[in-house]
């Protein structure tokens, strides 16, 4: 009976040793060497793991930092600037200076601007409402107003306006993440520069309807008359499938199409009113909409 045991507990020592030697053999064989690098920029990077930066999170991307060693098309939306900086001092690289970004809501369909024709009752969702119907003022394109964008924050940089209906950027909190970019089911979030002084131009609009389908659902649609293209002297302002954009790259935020839209649906952001001129019509003053980030 002893001598059972004793072979017993021998075979089984012998395997468990066997087994520890093969699997140190397979470690070394298939170990990975992480560079120490990706600590380091791990820790000067803010954890927020939000994707901004297109990868996974925050981890990925110091490993594609440190892998590709070139910060010209790498950059954190939430540290900014400072942080990039910080990265490159301690790799030894050059960070490119990037002018701040903020998302914008380009979209004016507020509870006045675009009245309600039906009444939608289903789960408080846009995926959901957007997958079912036009929406409660019939724009196929404009903001549903169920705050899928406000979830998707991470940064408290949203909510929605109990005046309006629509989704309010804080240009304060925004980091530029894209999370209400990608919330949102009818793409109506765009990461735009901030601008000098925090002032910018852009089109809210996304319909691409015809002008009196589009201004019967909302009084500030864009119906794609053309008249900002031809008054932008810069060249910064296209007009595709009835819907007018103004490329923030070429606008020098000079003004001069917001006036010429017949249907408001250009708006100027921090700007100062527009004083009116001696001898002329009154000027229209442009003040910055509550909808607006």
């Amino acid at each position: 009976m002893n001598e059972t045991v004793l072979f017993a507990v021998l075979t089984l020592s012998a395997i468990g040793v066997a087994s520890a030697v093969i699997l140190y053999f397979v470690a070394q064989k298939f170990r990975v060497i992480e560079d120490p690098r990706i600590d380091i920029v791990s820790e000067i990077l803010p954890g927020a793991n939000c994707g901004g930066c297109g990868l996974a999170g925050c981890r990925a991307f110091a490993e594609e930092i440190v892998k590709s060693e070139d910060l010209s098309k790498l950059s954190c939306p939430v540290g900014g600037n400072d942080t990039m900086k910080q990265i490159a001092a301690v790799l030894g690289l050059e960070a490119e200076e990037k002018a701040p970004m903020i998302a914008v809501l380009r979209c004016n369909g507020s509870r006045i601007n675009a009245p309600q024709k039906v009444i939608y009752d289903g789960a408080p969702s846009c995926a959901f409402a957007h997958a079912l119907a036009s929406g409660e003022s019939g724009c196929p394109n404009g903001c549903l107003g169920l705050g899928d964008c406000v979830v998707s924050c991470q940064f408290d940089a949203l909510y929605i306006s109990p005046e309006t209906g629509l989704p309010v950027v804080s240009e304060e909190n925004c980091t530029a993440c894209g999370a209400c970019v990608t919330a949102c089911p009818r793409s109506l979030f765009e990461l735009r520069k901030k601008g000098p002084k925090n002032r910018r131009i852009f089109v809210a609009c996304r319909n691409t309807e015809k002008g009196a389908p589009a201004k019967k659902n909302c009084d500030v649609a864009c119906i794609g008359c053309g008249k900002c293209v031809k008054a932008c002297p810069h060249d910064a302002i296209t007009l595709v499938n009835n819907l007018a954009y103004i490329d923030f790259e070429k606008c020098k935020l000079c003004r001069k199409c917001a006036p010429v839209c017949p249907t408001g649906s250009i708006l100027e952001i921090n700007f100062p009113l527009k004083k009116d001129k001696p001898g002329e019509p009154d000027a229209e003053k442009v003040a910055e909409p509550v909808t607006a980030g």
